[in-house]
């Protein structure tokens, strides 16, 4: 069967990249060995935030005294948690399908192969092999769990985010390691539904070690006083899993001792992988680099006709990213006039409580791109609404370039922040400047009028602290 546009792979990137493309006039089908919506709907984005509303609702009822109000007998039941999480997750996968009937893509379910001149060879369940032609043909196959070396995860004694949504039970205790988002979200779910959690991270910084220092710094200090245990700058060494308890032996990088933690579960969260093997890239002959397929501004790899987009690039490994990606891919190749993406204006966000976004320039990037700054913060314990929501926690940080007043990076730590940072992706987008942000009036009381603090706190005119 002959098709416009053939999509391998059916998560943000690759689902979307097909709705676009119908919506522009071209045939299109996407193939797909597991569950529609890949990934990030079955497996990451949706679940997960399933299982941390859990979390978050039995927090507020262990702390329902602070808000005046008595709860007697309040308890999580673990099964029902992540039995609501995969409904969630099923729900989600079935509004693909609606989708897809609704927009005219074929799905075809089964394990794809690219082949020359642009075809891809499906096997589907019971072994019938079916090929598939298109004049574009898509790579979106994303990315699975990375594994340390010598650290196999096998599901039972070391699992990855998968295993970890859909546990039978509550572990007693848990290892979590890597700092990044996968790792402190399951460290904050797990704690908060009563598992003793230990993180480990390999980077200095310890909590999301990729983020602006005082972030990582303002997490490191609520984790610790939440009771979680957090070893930053640390290394793990070997993983003992022959006992009933996991004996992990990790060394501290500046003193350089080892010691052993035991646990029941050990969570490996240290990122992700691409999944290029066993899809063709080699009889194709498209490129790759650094183990990501080489793309040009377009997603055009290096053989005419076919694109790569997600995962399977060297670019932040995120749903939204990925989506955007197969956007701008399938509208250029219907011949429209479009804008690559700027890749330095893609938030990024992680939700543990609190909450973590942030886009641009860190002030120690920003420092080494040459830039003098102007930096404000305001933090939640001066707002109106955090005091309120009994969640004053954190604070917002701008960063502006002190000649031309553009605004180069934010970095927000505290409840709900991140359906916050959308305003600064459109501002720097618009190429907005500190004082346009504190002249543009924010609605009291609400969390977002601290964007506007911390503009003002930037050129000394802040009036709340």
């Amino acid at each position: 069967m002959k098709y416009d546009v053939l999509v391998l792979g059916s998560g943000p990137g690759g689902y979307v990249a097909a709705i676009r493309a119908s919506q522009l006039g071209l045939k299109t089908a996407v193939i797909e060995r597991e569950s529609l919506g890949g990934i990030c709907l079955n497996w990451g984005c949706i679940p997960t935030k399933a299982l941390l509303k859990s979390a978050k609702v039995f927090e507020y009822l262990n702390h329902a005294s602070d808000f005046g109000i008595t709860v007697e007998g309040g308890k999580a039941d673990f099964g029902a948690v992540i039995k609501r999480s995969r409904g969630v997750a099923d729900g989600m996968s079935k509004g693909i399908q609606f989708l897809f009937k609704k927009n005219k893509i074929d799905a075809i379910m089964g394990n794809g192969i690219l082949k020359k001149d642009k075809k891809i060879e499906v096997t589907a369940a019971d072994g019938t092999k079916t090929t598939y032609e298109a004049d574009h043909i898509i790579i979106a196959t994303g990315a699975r769990a990375k594994e340390l070396p010598g650290i196999a995860i096998d599901k039972k004694n070391i699992i990855g985010y998968r295993e970890a949504m859909s546990l039978p039970t509550m572990p007693e205790s848990m290892l979590v390691i890597g700092a990044g988002a996968i790792g402190v979200e399951f460290a904050y779910f797990y704690h908060t539904m009563g598992t003793k959690v230990t993180v480990v991270e390999f980077m200095e910084n310890g909590l999301v070690p990729r983020e602006d220092a005082e972030i990582s710094k303002e997490l490191n200090k609520i984790y610790k006083k939440k009771g979680m245990t957090i070893l930053g700058n640390t290394a793990v060494e070997k993983v003992d899993i022959s006992g009933t308890k996991k004996k992990v032996t990790v060394k501290d990088r500046k003193t350089g001792e080892s010691q052993v933690i035991e646990c029941d579960v050990v969570l490996s969260a240290t990122g992700v992988t691409p999944n290029l093997e066993n899809i063709g890239l080699e009889e194709v002959g498209i490129s790759i680099e650094k183990g990501f397929i080489k793309v040009d501004e377009f997603y055009n790899t290096s053989v005419k006709g076919y694109y790569a987009i997600g995962d399977v690039l060297p670019t932040q490994a995120l749903a939204h990213l990925a989506s955007a990606e197969g956007i701008t891919c399938v509208e250029k190749i219907a011949g429209q006039h479009v804008q690559p993406i700027d890749y330095g204006n893609v938030p990024g966000c992680t939700y543990c409580s609190p909450e973590v976004a942030s886009v641009g320039y860190t002030e120690v990037a920003a420092k080494e791109a040459g830039y003098e700054l102007k930096i404000g913060k305001f933090p939640f314990a001066a707002s109106g609404k955090a005091a309120a929501g009994g969640v004053k926690d954190g604070f917002v940080k701008l960063i502006f370039d002190a000649k031309y007043g553009e605004l180069l990076g934010a970095h927000f730590i505290g409840d709900n922040v991140t359906e916050m940072i959308a305003e600064i992706v459109v501002a720097r987008k618009l190429e907005t400047t500190g004082h346009e942000m504190i002249k543009s009036i924010h609605p009291h009381p609400t969390m977002s009028e601290a964007i506007m603090e911390a503009a003002a706190a930037a050129y000394g005119e802040v009036i709340h602290i």
